[in-house]
């Protein structure tokens, strides 16, 4: 048992990690709250140490009444919710195949987690040009041998597109999450089940899937984090254009346009109360599994 001591020791050893967290969350936190606040347009001139204007709100209401601010947030919204169905679905079946005995399990298990460890950049740039290219592309080839009319994949279906992406991407990760969930699963339960006369299904649905509860609410929760600030596979595809510009890449298109860091911050500090929502939506619905 630890004793008064040892505890006040181990505080005093945990102090400077904890501090410098606190540092490296609430430095940028504060700095980004105050440009918010000013005029701040490094590329003309403007520098901190000589002071910058002051414009109250007025940046939060600039970047709110932009006719692309509410799109982009429902852009955001969809795209988080698309890949999240697409992963935990085509997670749990791919996490019940790879728990069955088959030839080269290794080698498959290997092939299915691959794709995480690819940069999203690179990934985007492999689907962009290899599979959905309109006239290279593998799947206009595909289409053309079917007799169909190859598809402009990001631009008929940009959004679709994004999503298949990071699917792809984040589909190993989920499908580890519950493949290991899967074999901790005590196999007596199954077995008693299949002796008892249940079919497959049935002990998918109250045996298997109540199981994985505290896997896929991680696996929700720690991709949603990633994905609500989605960037790299938006910037390399489609640039924003064809609706499919989210408000990460909204906040970089302003400061871009306007070259003012200010409105950027503003913009930010939006994507913060946006995460934070959605946070506090998932672990009120979802993260109640997190408790059982």
């Amino acid at each position: 048992m630890a004793t008064k001591a040892s505890r006040s020791a181990a505080r005093v050893m945990m102090a400077p990690a904890v501090v410098l967290l606190l540092g490296w969350m609430l430095v940028p936190l504060i700095m980004t709250l105050w440009f918010s606040f000013t005029k701040y347009l490094p590329l003309r001139g403007d520098s901190i140490e000589r002071g910058l204007d002051w414009v109250g709100f007025s940046n939060y209401s600039r970047f709110i009444s932009s006719n692309a601010f509410w799109p982009s947030v429902q852009t955001t919204l969809i795209m988080v919710g698309g890949v999240l169905l697409i992963t935990v679905v085509l997670g749990v079946l791919l996490a019940m195949l790879l728990d069955q005995p088959l030839w080269g399990q290794g080698v498959v298990r290997i092939l299915v987690i691959a794709p995480f460890f690819v940069m999203p950049t690179v990934s985007a740039l492999v689907w962009k040009n290899m599979l959905m290219d309109p006239v290279n592309g593998i799947f206009s080839h595909l289409w053309r041998f079917f007799g169909a009319e190859p598809v402009a994949w990001l631009q008929d279906a940009s959004l679709t597109s994004i999503i298949m992406i990071a699917s792809w991407q984040w589909l190993p990760f989920a499908t580890l999450i519950l493949l290991t969930a899967i074999q901790s699963l005590d196999s007596e339960q199954l077995e008693a089940a299949e002796m008892d006369g249940a079919p497959a299904l049935k002990r998918f649905w109250f045996i298997v899937l109540p199981h994985l509860g505290r896997a896929i609410t991680i696996v929700i929760l720690i991709q949603t984090i990633f994905l609500l600030s989605i960037f790299a596979e938006i910037f390399v595809t489609t640039g924003g254009a064809f609706g499919t510009r989210t408000l990460t890449y909204l906040i970089f298109q302003r400061v871009i346009d306007s070259q003012n860091i200010g409105l950027g911050s503003a913009g930010g500090v939006y994507a913060i109360i946006l995460a934070n929502i959605v946070a506090i939506f998932l672990m009120r619905i979802v993260g109640k599994n997190l408790d059982a």
